[in-house]
């Protein structure tokens, strides 16, 4: 089985800003991680946020951030982004929003396609099991390079906006490596070379040969957002929904014709002022046409585009990537309750609890021309439900920690998470 990190060993928040005031100026934050898996080696890095206040007239909006992060393991995977995002720099009121990415991952989940129709046993995974395979029975490699760049632009009134966008994405994929996996482990460790899921996929026709090692998939995007939060980063109040069509067009070099609908629907409530939210999100995603199968776990949005069904930035508990299909529908719901507030060095400083419930579901099933996918059962609503803390530095630079639990076993068990934000 691709073991869970063993161990956790340092989660840090490191925040200090330059200028007279938390409000003004820069503001820096960073949570440096040192992790270990048996398989994938150790991991180290940072994820970083610079945020620039300005004269601080746009407090608690920031005039622009830049998040860079970078992670690697001693065995090759890793992450090296670069994201950035701005209201003000431009003229006219025309916001920006950029990311750049090479993603290198050695063993990405792949659980088969459209949700509880694609069984998953445990045991497949784990070394002391009577049917086990491969601790790489449900996992890939996927390399990827990621460059988008959208604009918005108020249209009709301020709260309602227009975006253009456009990006270029490569992907490989292959089989996982497991000569690179094997090497220093000892011999009760390591790998069988057997076939995983994915092999078992191509070579059944699944997955199709033109598209089973990757592909060129540029795409353009438009669509209307509606924006009325209060605040960005943990809204008290308003409306965050948006309306997206992405399309991947051969004229510009996608080796695959297809497009993408998604609608996102967010809502912020204040139940006590100042101290208690509640706070939810609606989101739904078609797909039309030629759609490769290394396409469908990615979500599309206005401000950063996320990976699922499943995982950290969607069903908090459930496998990542467990929910794959032609169209899926999720929901989040969030309670964050602001209990401890207090200025530290200048800075503005709380904590913040909540909990939540997700849910997600394959609404049209991913099929493949030519071919009948296994059905292990019927496809029904995926349940998982936590909690967290968030430490906020400055309104803006927030370290989140949530723990969340899958309902039923098929989606695996439960999920710690790490990193920066809220979910929405």
């Amino acid at each position: 089985m691709f073991r869970k990190l063993l161990l956790v060993l340092l989660i840090l928040s490191v925040a200090f800003a330059m200028g007279q005031e938390a409000k003004t100026g820069w503001g820096f934050g960073g949570v440096p991680a040192v992790a270990y898996n048996s398989d994938t080696g150790f991991l180290y890095g940072i994820v970083f946020e610079a945020y620039n206040y300005g004269d601080g007239s746009h407090y608690p909006d920031y005039d622009y951030t830049i998040k860079p992060t970078w992670t690697q393991t001693t065995k090759g995977s890793g992450a090296n982004e670069l994201f950035f995002d701005s209201k003000y720099l431009l003229p006219k009121d025309i916001r920006i929003t950029a990311y750049a990415g090479y993603l290198t991952e050695q063993a990405l989940p792949f659980y088969g396609f459209n949700g509880y129709e694609a069984n998953y046993t445990n045991g497949f995974e784990v070394s002391d099991s009577t049917n086990y395979i491969t601790r790489m029975y449900y996992r890939h490699e996927r390399n990827t390079l990621r460059l988008t760049v959208d604009f918005q632009k108020s249209v009709l009134s301020e709260n309602l906006r227009a975006i253009a966008g456009v990006g270029y994405i490569s992907t490989e994929v292959a089989s996982v490596d497991i000569k690179v996996l094997n090497e220093d482990q000892d011999d009760a460790d390591k790998l069988p070379d057997v076939p995983a899921l994915y092999d078992e996929y191509v070579t059944a026709g699944y997955i199709g040969t033109e598209e089973a090692d990757g592909g060129l998939t540029p795409y353009i995007k438009l669509g209307l957002v509606f924006d009325t939060r209060d605040n960005e980063s943990n809204p008290m109040s308003g409306i965050w929904t948006e309306a997206l069509f992405t399309t991947y067009p051969g004229f510009m070099g996608s080796d695959f014709d297809f497009s993408t609908l998604t609608a996102t629907h967010r809502q912020y409530f204040t139940l006590i002022e100042n101290d208690l939210s509640f706070a939810y999100r609606l989101g739904y995603q078609q797909n039309f046409g030629d759609t490769p199968f290394f396409m469908l776990p990615w979500y599309q949005s206005s401000y950063k585009v996320t990976e699922g069904l499943g995982g950290s930035k969607s069903l908090r508990g459930i496998l990542k990537n467990r929910i794959v299909g032609n169209s899926i529908v999720m929901a989040n719901m969030e309670a964050r309750w602001k209990f401890f507030r207090t200025v530290v060095g200048g800075q503005n400083l709380y904590l913040a609890l909540n909990g939540f419930g997700d849910f997600g579901q394959v609404i049209t099933p991913y099929e493949v021309e030519g071919q009948t996918l296994p059905i292990a059962a019927d496809e029904g609503l995926h349940i998982a439900y936590g909690g967290g803390l968030r430490i906020v530095l400055n309104e803006n630079f927030i370290v989140a920690i949530d723990y969340g639990m899958a309902a039923d076993e098929q989606d695996g068990n439960s999920g710690l998470y790490i990193g920066l934000g809220y979910l929405y």
